[in-house]
């Protein structure tokens, strides 16, 4: 494999694919046939879910696949961040809640995604599953086999959407908490076990994935140091990301208040705006 080459696997292309084409179809030609109510999907909705579609099309193909699988654990670290934390929030937001509501009119459908959107059920899968693989031996052995790294992201970007779902908050037929002080403190506490597991192995000073130790080393960092960099990408950047969805969170809980803040019991504004 080539550290500069940009592989592509046409399994995640009929992938990608299809999450697109399936779009485009429910949000455009099947709207207009089957009479869907629900006004036109905007076209930051159509470019957040398509953006989401790219991520995991160059998270997956590409430089990053190569340098992730074959070369650096940074690199995979990097790939997990966008696959886990950056594509679902904006896959969601890129759904029409009147699409959504379509599909939950399907019993089976709203049942389970009552159950799979529930805070307690996306915190548990979501920890399990992520700090599961990152167990050496878990670890270590998808990158052995490459169906198990398959089923591997597959499940990351699952239980991932699970978790983002309560965040985004797309339909009031799945919320199950509120705007406020308790969604900020779930944001919160889907950092914590992430930030033991990157300590842990950023902290470490023995290699714990072995699968990198006979990689050629293709940037000037010894495999301690490329994983000691990896863990630290996971650790900082990853809880950034929680902190911009709390305070993303924040302003839309506060949003109401602030509005009645500025007008007087009338309707009239109080304080002038800037020109």
């Amino acid at each position: 494999m080539s550290p500069g080459g940009f592989s592509v696997f046409p399994s995640i292309v009929v992938g990608c694919l299809y999450l697109a084409g399936m779009y485009l179809l429910a949000v455009g030609p099947a709207r207009r046939r089957y009479g869907w109510s629900g006004s036109p999907a905007s076209r930051w909705r159509v470019a957040s879910f398509m953006g989401a579609v790219g991520v995991i099309f160059f998270s997956l193909n590409g430089p990053l696949h190569e340098w992730s699988d074959h070369y650096l654990f940074s690199a995979h670290m990097v790939q997990h961040i966008l696959l886990m934390l950056i594509m679902p929030p904006f896959l969601i937001l890129g759904l029409p809640p009147w699409l959504i509501n379509k599909a939950l009119e399907v019993p089976a459908i709203h049942r389970a995604a009552r159950l799979l959107t529930h805070p307690v059920m996306a915190f548990t899968a979501y920890n399990v599953t992520f700090v599961g693989w990152h167990f050496p031996e878990m670890y270590n052995w998808a990158l052995m086999d490459h169906n198990v790294h398959i089923i591997q992201h597959l499940m990351f970007m699952a239980v991932a959407v699970m978790m983002w779902w309560p965040v985004v908050d797309p339909v009031p037929e799945l919320r199950r908490i509120p705007d406020g002080p308790l969604l900020m403190v779930y944001i919160f506490a889907f950092g914590i076990p992430s930030t033991i597991v990157s300590a842990f192995i950023t902290l470490s000073d023995s290699v714990l994935y072995t699968w990198y130790e006979a990689a050629p080393r293709i940037i000037a960092l010894s495999v301690l140091d490329d994983q000691r960099l990896g863990g630290l990408i996971m650790w900082i950047p990853g809880m950034l990301i929680f902190w911009v969805a709390i305070t993303a969170v924040f302003f839309r809980w506060t949003k109401d208040e602030y509005r009645q803040w500025r007008e007087d019991p009338e309707g009239k504004p109080i304080i002038e705006s800037s020109p």
